[in-house]
């Protein structure tokens, strides 16, 4: 499959500070890829240099083979990016502020277009308002119909959902589902790793400039969370064969680690053989939450196909 956005040894310097150490990532065309990390990590700083605005000190950033200095035009034209901060000019209506960024990729008539992204994005009926006139909520979606509507294969989404409520964060990712799944690559930054984990193919952790982990969802899940069975007893003991394993003890509530569903089985034969009483059971999953804490206290090099 070919490759929408390579990035290959980045660095960017501000006088001492670093903040892009050598930063190299593929991502495949049509992925939905996560760029996860703590604040001041590189994260923006990346995708500001995808865009062309902020000028790498050192190495390669390609956007569908385009080289993004060397042949930015193109570049640009195949890129869609969703800032987090909201800007917006104030003396346009909603559809002015389309038409002008659509004539910014040379595109005429593209009203068309326009009013299927208004219709989407449930801006239809504010379409001839003053951009000064619009909520928090309906600034970040023309954002994102600015983004599309030059029609990019490569979409990237900058902290999209920050500050928004339920209805919009549900509109907005039904939306990019959709595009997603006709074609369009997604790259996305978030602090809600929620949605990172239920979206997300794959994902790049980076700490302090640096990628510190490159793998599938599944993966690093495998590699740094466990599932664990928790149990309550109302009455008996734990056998000493489930002793070892309990690997935490609250009251009534016992923890075991597991790794496959068939050990579930295992320990409740365990337990029933022993005499003991289950009042509650649970199975927690692993959350990408305790990925993203782990692997920021222990690089992790795996990497996925």
């Amino acid at each position: 499959m070919s490759l929408a956005v390579e990035v290959t040894g980045v660095v960017k310097r501000y006088g001492d500070l670093c903040a892009l150490d050598g930063v190299s990532l593929q991502i495949r065309e049509g992925e939905f890829f996560a760029l996860l990390g703590p604040n001041g990590a590189g994260k923006t700083t990346l995708i500001s240099a995808l865009g062309g605005l902020v000028k790498p000190t050192s190495g390669r950033l390609c956007v569908m083979g385009h080289d993004v200095q060397s042949d930015y035009r193109a570049a640009r034209r195949a890129l869609g990016i969703v800032p987090q901060e909201i800007v917006f000019d104030p003396f346009f209506t909603v559809r002015e502020t389309l038409r002008l960024q659509s004539g910014y990729f040379g595109i005429r008539n593209n009203d068309a277009w326009i009013d299927e992204l208004l219709a989407r994005l449930a801006l239809s009926d504010k379409a001839d308002s003053n951009m000064r006139q619009l909520s928090g909520g309906m600034k970040r979606r023309v954002l994102l119909a600015q983004a599309l509507v030059h029609r990019p294969p490569v979409i990237v989404l900058d902290e999209p959902t920050a500050g928004v409520d339920v209805e919009l964060r549900q509109t907005l990712w039904a939306f990019i589902r959709e595009l997603n799944q006709s074609g369009h690559t997604i790259v996305l930054t978030t602090h809600y790793l929620e949605e990172a984990q239920q979206l997300c193919n794959r994902i790049a952790l980076l700490k302090q400039g640096k990628v510190v982990a490159l793998d599938t969802i599944d993966h690093l899940l495998a590699a740094f969370s466990e599932r664990v069975l928790r149990v309550k007893l109302e009455a008996g003991d734990l056998p000493l064969a489930l002793k070892a394993r309990n690997a935490k003890h609250d009251g009534a509530w016992h923890d075991f680690t597991i790794h496959d569903y068939c050990e579930v089985e295992e320990v409740l034969a365990a337990l029933r053989e022993g005499g003991a009483v289950i009042t509650h059971m649970e199975v927690t999953e692993p959350e990408l939450e305790d990925v993203f804490v782990k692997v920021m206290s222990t690089d992790y090099s795996g990497v996925g196909n």
